[in-house]
């Protein structure tokens, strides 16, 4: 333990602002990156309300739209753990 807050699991708010501010991640190998691997990759552009992992695909959830705007435009495509990471803000998907 690293001794940081956890963030909430909770990404599923359907308010229009909680839908812009959200980011869905998808193509992502999930055997291999954990939710700590996430936060620590997506915190860099916002402060980040929630995350949460399912088998291929992760929900981040920011303070604001721009976070959201920004970690997708900065993180669509990168690789990890082999795969390209495919990038969206505001997908309400019921998880």
């Amino acid at each position: 333990m690293t001794g940081k807050t956890q963030t909430s699991n909770v990404t599923n708010k359907n308010d229009p602002r909680s839908l812009n501010s959200r980011v869905f991640i998808g193509n992502l190998n999930t055997a291999v990156v954990t939710k700590g691997d996430i936060e620590a990759i997506f915190a860099k552009y916002g402060k980040i309300f929630g995350c949460s992992v399912h088998k291929g695909y992760a929900f981040v959830q920011y303070a604001s739209e721009r976070n959201a705007r920004v970690a997708v435009a900065g993180e669509n495509t990168r690789v990890i753990a082999g795969q390209s990471l495919a990038t969206t803000q505001g997908i309400n998907v019921h998880h």
